[in-house]
């Protein structure tokens, strides 16, 4: 048996009821920290429950202040966004003057808006027979205008003043200027070619034609020598030439490259459907009221005729008597009548004032029904796309139509003793089938293989990915990218070759929303009625200026570089000034379907227009500016950074953030930098009905006084070019 194990040295043995009361002094230690924290939680919740009364108690007083003062701030915003119907108007008148002046200078060209004009004028020069293709140019510089002003005609006259009578007779005005101007340049292309054998060059034998423009460039080479050997046509001083194959080479043929900068092919999409939805405005133009001294210089005017009517020699005094009775009988007619003239003057002041008050609401109707048009979505893609199919609603065509054609060479001049004879086709220019609809060859891919061809690219337009080539199929009337191999873009020199199967109109393509959605977007002002709106996008940076009724581009950043654009400087009116951008790959702006192809988070229409709306009005002497949580609220708000503009020290100013639901505005009490989005209110601030009275609230006088000082037409201007970039919901 072992003995029994010793204790450590130092340690005593725990009796059992030392044991029990250890335990016992662990229970309560236990049971007060339970009855401690449960003391707290209790004093937590009644401080929770305290802060959420509190704050319900603030909220229902905010709301109630707010809605005491509603009807107040949007009376006040009603007076102030009064400009846009007042802008409308000065456009109106813009126009009409625009029109006036047409007509007084007589300079002979045909005024767009009057059909007979231009049916004569078309009809004219249809009459007109063998112009050459240096005619035909000139020419085309006035057709070219007469479209263009139609085009901006239908983009800028308000839905509501458009009838579809216009629209159909515009649209038609349109293409038959453009069919006019293609055949034209058909026929004097032919002219050109029967003259072709007395053109020849010297080395090759053949010959070549260069005839350019700013807006058309024609290169047009005739195969006289018909030699085997001589497969590639390259045009003196250029890169842009065609390699043709052995069939080609020894038929008799005319190879035609008709570069045109405006696209005449793509089908006409001016107007969208839903303007039918709008009912024509007429609105009576209004009298100037007349001053009141005009009607106290009547009143005189009247008696005096009065009483010099009554002059009369001196009577006995009983006729006398009679006299001064009769007289004052004709004062109180008088009196009675000028009493009614007053009258009649105040109910034509009243009418006028009614008047004027009609058109002015009518005109605002119009003016918010064309801005919610500007960012309403369409709900389903408008068309169904076939194989091969270019979509048009993703991709733009860039920098015009280059014409390929493959020509029947038409009879040549023949000198006859002093005389020159030509043969004279009735079908005119002919095209050459290639390759032919039916062939007895073997391998007809080997006998009518692809033709090469090379082009420029225009140096005007920016593409920020190498461009698409497609071809025109005259048969289904739309482009199509089959039937083109072989693609390769040299960037540095802006050349394009690739191979076609058969030549026929073909266009370069770029997705039209290759910058969007944006990455950050600014409006601050430089002056009074001038701002400047910053766009960045994934490749480029805009900078626009907006002053009165005109834009500009200012700069343009290529992927962090300057890069000089030809249309820098240059003041437009907006919608020729968004025309212009996106002819030139500057497209930022989202059309009716964009949100099919970019990843938006798209806000309520009408939150979207009241948003852009009051911006414009404070955009004078307050910086807006992209925050990261207008994506992370829900669609039916959106969320700006704010902060009140001035020249110096303007940096060091801080940023408010505003979240508006277009009936409410509030400055959050989140930071940019803050990690979870709220909307809770900052502290010791309150909401309002608009943007304009939560701005008030910490602006300074000098700044809303420069606000209520803005033009009226500066206002519209930044307001159409936020509607048209839609900064809120395309970023």
């Amino acid at each position: 048996m072992s003995p029994p194990s010793k204790l450590p040295a130092g340690k005593k043995k725990i009796s059992k009821a030392e044991r029990q009361r250890l335990l016992q002094e662990e229970e309560e230690r236990r049971q007060k920290e339970e009855e401690e924290a449960r003391l707290k939680f209790e004093k937590e919740e009644l401080e929770r429950l305290e802060t959420q009364r509190v704050e319900k108690e603030k909220w229902r007083q905010l709301e109630q202040k707010d809605r005491e003062r509603r009807n107040e701030e949007l009376e006040e915003l009603s007076l102030l966004e009064s400009c846009f119907p007042e802008a409308e108007k000065l456009k109106r008148e813009t126009r009409a003057l625009a029109q006036w002046k047409h007509y007084t200078q007589c300079d002979g060209s045909p005024d767009p808006l009057v059909a007979q004009e231009m049916n004569t004028f078309i009809s004219l020069w249809e009459e007109e027979k063998n112009e050459t293709f240096e005619q035909v140019i000139e020419k085309s510089k006035l057709v070219l205008s007469l479209i263009k002003k139609l085009k901006l005609i239908l983009l800028e006259t308000p839905p509501c003043d458009l009838e579809n009578r216009i629209i159909a007779q515009h649209q038609g005005s349109i293409l038959r200027l453009q069919e006019l101007l293609s055949l034209k340049m058909d026929v004097a292309t032919e002219l050109l070619l029967r003259e072709a054998s007395t053109l020849v060059d010297v080395d090759s034998g053949n010959m070549e034609k260069i005839i350019q423009d700013e807006n058309v460039s024609l290169f047009v080479w005739a195969n006289i020598k018909k030699n085997p050997r001589y497969r590639s046509v390259k045009f003196s001083e250029t890169q842009i030439g065609f390699e043709i194959p052995r069939v080609l080479a020894t038929s008799n043929v005319a190879l035609r490259l008709l570069y045109t900068r405006y696209d005449h092919v793509t089908p006409l999409r001016l107007t969208p459907a839903t303007e039918e939805d709008y009912e024509p405005m007429v609105v009576e133009p209004v009298k100037k009221e007349e001053p009141i001294e005009k009607a106290t210089t009547e009143e005189k005017t009247v008696i005096e005729e009065k009483a010099s009517i009554q002059e009369v020699e001196p009577e006995p005094k009983q006729e006398r008597e009679f006299s001064l009775v009769q007289e004052e009988e004709t004062n109180l007619e008088v009196l009675e009548e000028i009493e009614v003239k007053r009258t009649s003057d105040h109910e034509d002041e009243n009418s006028e004032t009614n008047k004027y008050e009609l058109e002015m609401r009518l005109l605002s109707e119009a003016v918010s029904a064309a801005q919610l048009h500007l960012v309403e979505n369409i709900v389903d893609i408008p068309y169904a796309f076939e194989k091969f199919q270019v979509d048009l609603c993703h991709f733009s065509t860039l920098g015009g139509v280059y014409h390929l054609d493959i020509l029947e060479l038409p009879p040549q001049y023949k000198p006859v003793k002093g005389w020159v004879l030509v043969e004279i086709r009735q079908e005119g220019l002919q095209r050459f089938t290639y390759p032919p609809e039916t062939t007895d060859e073997p391998d007809p891919e080997n006998a009518f293989p692809p033709i090469e061809v090379t082009l420029e690219v225009h140096k005007d337009v920016i593409f920020f990915e190498d461009p698409k080539v497609i071809r025109w199929d005259t048969e289904g009337k739309r482009w199509k990218t089959d039937g083109i191999s072989c693609v390769y873009y040299d960037r540095e020199n802006r050349l394009l070759t690739f191979n076609l199967d058969t030549l026929g109109p073909v266009a370069l393509i770029q997705d039209a929303h290759i910058n969007m959605p944006y990455q950050s977007w600014e409006l601050c002002p430089l002056d009074v009625n001038r701002v400047v709106l910053t766009v960045t996008t994934l490749f480029i940076e805009l900078q626009i200026h907006i002053k009165e009724n005109l834009c500009m581009l200012a700069s343009v950043k290529l992927k962090g570089q300057e890069h000089q654009c030809h249309l820098e400087g240059r003041w437009m009116t907006p919608v020729p000034f968004i025309l212009a951008l996106k002819e030139a790959g500057l497209n930022i702006f989202p059309a009716l379907y964009s949100h099919f192809y970019v990843v938006v988070n798209n806000k309520v229409p009408l939150v979207e227009v009241k948003a852009y709306r009051q911006i414009a009005l404070l955009s004078s002497a307050f910086v807006f500016r992209w925050s990261k949580w207008n994506m992370a609220c829900n669609s039916t708000n959106v969320v700006i950074k704010v902060k009140e503009y001035q020249a110096e020290g303007a940096e060091n100013r801080p940023w408010s953030l505003l979240m508006f639901s277009g009936d409410r505005a509030q400055i959050l009490r989140i930071r940019e930098d803050s990690d979870v989005f709220s909307e809770a209110l900052k502290d010791n601030t309150e909401f309002h009905s608009t943007l304009y009275h939560m701005v008030k609230d910490f602006a300074s006088p000098r700044a809303m006084e420069r606000v209520r000082s803005s033009d009226s037409l500066f206002i519209d201007s930044v307001c159409h070019m936020l509607l048209s970039i839609r900064v809120l919901s395309y970023s």
